[in-house]
């Protein structure tokens, strides 16, 4: 059974940091692209940050510079740097990835970024 589970938001000032941090379990994982995603109140959920199995890596134009994406394939780990948070970083982050045909999501972390 395919699990992912974040870890690591909470509550920060504008430009401060976090690392968000996604354990998977039930898949492949080396050769499983992987993505994050998050979803503002009242928004859409949107891709912020995808890394393939040989760690490429693709960024929302909201979060390049400021926001790294990276795995660790040994620990099943997908994780998401983020540097000079603004308060439009505001949501939950979800990490996603798909197996076997089927979409899979974890809970989500909340994220708040205090102006």
């Amino acid at each position: 059974q395919v699990h992912l589970v974040e870890s690591g938001g909470g509550l920060v000032q504008a430009g401060g940091s976090l690392r968000l941090s996604c354990a998977a379990s039930g898949i492949s994982f080396s050769i499983r692209p992987m993505d994050w995603y998050r979803q503002a109140p009242g928004k859409q959920r949107e891709l912020v940050a995808s890394i393939t199995g040989g760690g490429s890596t693709n960024y929302a134009d909201s979060v390049k510079g400021r926001f790294v994406i990276s795995r660790d394939n040994a620990e099943k780990m997908v994780y998401l740097q983020m540097h000079s948070l603004k308060p439009d970083d505001t949501g939950v982050y979800y990490c996603y990835t798909q197996f076997r045909g089927l979409d899979y999501w974890g809970r989500g972390t909340q994220v708040t970024v205090s102006s």
